[in-house]
This record gives structure tokens, sequence and C-alpha cells, in this order.
């Protein structure tokens, strides 16, 4: 038995967590950190993996792949996407995390959308981390992960009577 963390032994509870709350800690989980990975599938069928910045909008998850990469042309020949984001394992106590399964929507510069997400990613501070001109952002395309499926791991609900893994899905 965990003497720290009693409530961590089985048997653990299999409750499910109200969605207006789930979707407030996935929420939180998606503003407390902002590195994630993103998986995407090659032309020959080969998954792909790769870790990426990002910033959220609610649950829409918007990164900057760079141009010409792997990840970028993947997307765009197969918009499926899954995105992984948790906090550190230190013990079962702390796993916490979710996986997201959606569509990745590729936005043209000024088009539609593009604006906003660029507000989201926050491109100031990423153009001014790398010395560039920050005087107007730079034109590129920006990539919005919209979920389907989520996902959400937190062993912390075990303490609260529900079960550590949760789904939401989209309407």
């Amino acid at each position: 038995m965990s003497t720290a963390y009693p409530w961590v032994e089985p048997p653990w509870p299999d409750a499910d967590l109200p969605r207006d709350q789930l979707q407030d800690r996935i929420e939180e989980l998606l503003g407390s950190t902002n590195m994630c990975v993103l998986a995407t599938v090659e032309s020959d069928g080969q998954p792909i993996a790769s870790p990426i910045e990002y910033h959220a909008d609610g649950l829409d998850i918007y990164m900057l792949p760079d141009p010409g990469t792997p990840k970028l042309k993947a997307m765009l020949r197969d918009p499926r996407v899954c995105v992984a984001v948790h906090h550190a394992y230190h013990g079962w106590q702390s796993a916490r995390g979710a996986q997201f399964f959606g569509q990745a929507h590729i936005l043209e510069p000024h088009a539609e959308g593009w604006d906003h997400g660029m507000k989201i990613f926050r491109w100031y501070e990423w153009m001014n981390d790398l010395g560039m001109d920050t005087s107007k952002p730079f034109e590129r395309q920006i990539a919005r992960i919209v979920p389907d499926k989520i996902l959400y791991t937190d062993t912390w609900l075990w303490k609260q009577g529900y079960c550590a893994k949760q789904v939401w899905q989209r309407d």
C-alpha cells in the first residue's frame, strides 16, 4: 500500500466525470504546458511523431509547423492526426495527460481563421525568441487541430471518486 498516496491502490473508481468538468480539466492541461507530440502518417503509411510547440483556444490546438517538414507534408496529404500532451511523471499519483484524435486544418496566410490562429499561437513571442523582426507576423501556414475525441488520463481523479481514464467526444 502507498503510504503517501493510499488512493492510488485498487480498487479504483470507475465513475465518469461530468462533461463540463472534464472539458475544464482538459483545457487546464492545455494551458499548463505548451509542448506536445504530434503524430501524423507518412505517404507509405509509416507513423511519424514530432515534438512541437502549441497554444490552445478551448480544445482546439494551434501550431506553427516549419515549411517543407515531413509533419506539414503529412498533414496536407492526410489531415488525420493524434496529439499527445502530458505533464511530467513522478509516479502513479502524478499521471496526467491527454491524447487528441482529430483533423488538422492548414490555414494559409490571411485565409479565414489565420489571423485568429496567429493571435492564439503568440507569434510575437515566438519570433522575438528567434531574433526575428516582430513588426508584423511572418506569413506562413498555421495548423489548427480540431479534436473529435480526447482520451484524458488523470490519476488524481481516483481521489475524488472518478475513473482516471475519461473520454471526451465531440457532439
